[in-house]
């Protein structure tokens, strides 16, 4: 399946945050949106980086509480793995596997348009096997 049919079905809206919020409003935000990830952005299109909810944890474990004080930019991740709407999500499940990343912003002209986390990857390829398990037992079924 491609990740532009993924997005029209579960929908193309984007949790971002602004690098010089602290980190409590990103862990408001997560709370929020029920999200694991929020896209770092000042204009909700261009991505600078990303924060998850495993950011702040480690983070607030080597620093304790001060860290939720800091500003976002202090503890996200700059190096965004991203995909492209013309990617298929069995390329992109591999590609979050070896990079044991959980969310992956979709770009389109360099500009974002939505995200995938690895339960929508997973959720996908759980359907896909129960359509194909349905398919098999109607096959010997109908002999």
């Amino acid at each position: 399946m491609l990740i532009s049919t993924l997005l029209a079905n579960k929908g193309s809206e984007v949790a971002t945050i602004r690098g010089d919020a602290t980190v409590a409003d990103a862990v408001d935000e997560l709370s929020r949106h029920h999200v694991g990830a929020l896209v770092v952005s000042a204009d909700g299109e261009r991505i600078e980086g990303i924060v998850s909810e495993r950011d702040v944890v480690r983070k607030m474990s080597e620093r304790g509480n001060a860290v939720l004080g800091e500003p976002v930019s202090s503890i996200m991740s700059t190096t965004v793995h991203t995909c492209a709407l013309e990617d298929d999500t069995e390329s992109l499940m591999r590609t979050m596997t070896e990079r044991r990343i959980r969310h992956v912003p979709v770009v389109d002209n360099d500009r974002l348009v939505g995200i995938v986390s690895i339960g929508d990857v997973v959720k996908i390829r759980m359907e896909e096997l129960e359509k194909n398990r349905s398919e098999l037992i109607e096959y010997i079924t109908a002999r």
